[in-house]
């Protein structure tokens, strides 16, 4: 055994310039290469068996399989542009002003559902705020489906008119 993998390091050790080189044509820095190369000895090593008859392509090949999933990896990796690019995004937050503004149109909103005869408004309220059926609706109304989305309709499309109305003043 010991003949063995002393006959491997001494096929790794003569070919180290060579696969050196070849991994630095892959690798962008000393300190990948040196993984790579590190890599290389460890995978021949343990499937060793496999080299006996072909050492130097086997280890070729080891060398190239390291190569390519080390430049796959690289370019999955996001560069420090990308990160850069990703931390600049803009906070979606909404701002002081722009809470205001909503308030003040969700006070409008309000105001205006207030203005609905008395049954459009419920059935609004039940439908967008409490998000219950129009089936559901219907029933506790005794009217029909239909109605009720009918009236749904009318009390949108009036605080609809009216919030235009509104934001053109």
């Amino acid at each position: 055994m010991t003949d063995y993998n002393d006959e491997l390091l001494a096929i790794f050790s003569s070919h180290e310039t060579q696969l050196r080189r070849y991994l630095r044509s892959k690798a962008e820095s000393r300190e990948d290469v040196d993984d790579l190369f590190q890599e290389a000895w460890i995978k021949l090593a343990r499937n060793g068996a496999a080299a006996i008859a072909a050492p130097i392509p086997y280890l070729m090949r080891i060398a190239r399989t390291l190569a390519l999933d080390h430049g796959r990896a690289e370019r999955r990796r996001l560069g420090k542009r990308e990160v850069a690019d990703l931390l600049a995004v803009a906070d979606q937050q909404a701002g002081p002003e722009k809470i205001t503004q909503d308030r003040d149109q969700l006070r409008c909103l309000m105001e205006i559902i207030n203005e609905l005869p008395a049954r459009q408004r419920r059935m609004l309220t039940a439908s967008r705020l409490q998000q219950r059926p129009h089936a559901e609706i219907a029933k506790e109304f005794d009217l029909s489906v239909r109605t009720v989305e009918l009236e749904i309709r009318k009390a949108c499309d009036y605080c609809r008119r009216r919030l235009d109305d509104k934001n053109r003043i």
